[in-house]
């Protein structure tokens, strides 16, 4: 139990503050059910609510797939994009193509004539593209 001072009385030492855990407090708001759910796993594994949350947040990281976050929303959009263009572009070229000129019209196709590479979006400001 905290003590309250007696503002009145000068003598009086400030109240001392027990810490609970070193662990911060996140709010977590969910569905009725949800709660119940996750009551009824706690219980089931002999878990306080609090405890059996975290248990089950580090199970789902555990078996979820990384995900890596584009720098920028633009950058993943047009490198999907553009993989999928090299796919398309491979169909159309014709196979006897030497590795090389295969390889050369992709390129030329997926970043365009080099006299337009400054209005690319997709591409940084310094690029070495931006100087040929």
């Amino acid at each position: 139990m905290i003590e309250v001072p007696d503002f009145g009385n000068k003598d009086s030492t400030s109240p001392v503050r027990r810490r609970t855990g070193i662990d911060p407090i996140s709010a977590v708001k969910m569905p009725e059910r949800l709660t119940a759910a996750v009551d009824a796993w706690a219980e089931s594994h002999r878990l306080t609510r609090s405890d059996a949350i975290c248990k089950l947040i580090e199970l789902g990281l555990k078996t979820a797939s990384p995900v890596l976050t584009p720098v920028h929303p633009l950058e993943s959009d047009a490198t999907r994009i553009e993989e999928i263009a090299v796919h398309e572009i491979e169909t159309l070229l014709d196979p006897a193509l030497p590795a090389d000129e295969r390889e050369r019209r992709i390129r030329r196709l997926t970043e365009g004539p080099p006299e337009f590479s400054h209005e690319r979006i997709d591409l940084p400001k310094d690029s070495p593209k931006l100087r040929t």
